[in-house]
């Protein structure tokens, strides 16, 4: 139940960034208030990696316990809800849920992530996050010297293979559609043995999220383990913007060296602005802003 309306610092997002930006709060007796939605962008990855102490836990776990851990400080409330709006006004922000809640802060985070715009291939969204993967930081270990895939063309294409051929060597690279890399590009890949495939791919054969093989519009087919994909995404909360709020040219939130917006007394954690995507950059960053958000109300009231 929550008992106020105004705070100090209101949240929005309440995964990684934004629980690790409450404990900072808390612990420096900010009166906060965490809004989350329940939908994390992780939420179909099996177990999370390259995260010391958390190391193959599932990512609901560590969300789960790090909550009861912000939970003991007294200060931080929690609203399991989704924010709608965010309007400046003299105070602070007025902050509006779903439900027709409305609370003021002095102080606004997003940690609201990001959403990846996946291809209409079958299969390929169940196996998002499980054995199509994005990071091979996060779960290339797991995969390593598997028979591997990565769809990608052009400049990426030639970089993320080349970065992929650190875990395995059993590798090719699947433009989906005619290439676009460089003659040198094709010369350099072909010398490493990593085999270009152009074809147009239809569908993911899989079970239960992990991929079998690869089906192609002209009905040859390849077994793979794993596959990479760096999907393209959107904000997956548009308050930001709503604000005033600029992006980056890929679609992130600007931030300046301590975390703060392009608008006064916004703040951005996690996802929704670092392009190198990670629980353990997300609890960095939100652990971060949640000190530079204190050093700033600290700074407006020592006058």
């Amino acid at each position: 139940m929550i008992h106020d309306t105004n705070f100090e610092v209101i949240i929005i997002g309440g995964s990684y960034s934004g629980l690790s930006a409450a404990m900072s709060l808390g612990r420096s007796l900010r009166n906060v208030l965490v809004i989350d939605s329940g939908l994390p962008c992780n939420r179909q990855t099996p177990h999370s990696h390259n995260f010391i102490t958390q190391d193959g836990e599932k990512p609901a776990v560590i969300s789960a316990k790090a909550k009861v851990q912000v939970d003991f400080y007294d200060t931080v409330q929690f609203y399991n809800g989704l924010a709608i709006s965010a309007i400046k006004i003299e105070s602070g922000f007025e902050i509006k849920t779903e439900s027709g809640k409305v609370f003021l802060s002095k102080k606004v985070l997003f940690a609201t992530g990001v959403k990846d715009l996946l291809p209409e291939i079958a299969g390929f969204a169940e196996c998002w996050g499980i054995s199509i993967i994005h990071c091979p930081y996060c779960h290339g270990y797991e995969v390593k010297t598997e028979k591997t895939a990565v769809i990608a063309n052009g400049d990426m294409g030639f970089e993320y293979a080349k970065m992929i051929s650190n875990w395995t060597k059993d590798l090719r690279l699947i433009t989906n559609g005619k290439s676009t890399l460089s003659l040198e590009q094709t010369q350099i890949l072909k010398k490493h043995k990593v085999e270009i495939i152009e074809e147009e791919i239809v569908a993911i054969d899989h079970e239960n999220g992990n991929v079998q093989q690869i089906i192609f519009q002209n009905q040859s087919k390849i077994a793979v383990k794993a596959i990479y994909f760096k999907a393209p995404f959107q904000q997956h909360c548009p308050l930001p913007e709503s604000l005033g709020c600029e992006l980056t040219e890929q679609g992130l939130l600007k931030v300046d060296a301590f975390q703060k917006t392009t608008v006064p007394g916004v703040y951005a954690s996690g996802d929704c602005h670092i392009q190198a995507r990670s629980v353990a950059m997300a609890v960095s960053s939100g652990s971060f802003a949640g000190a530079m958000i204190n050093k700033e109300l600290i700074d407006e009231s020592f006058v």
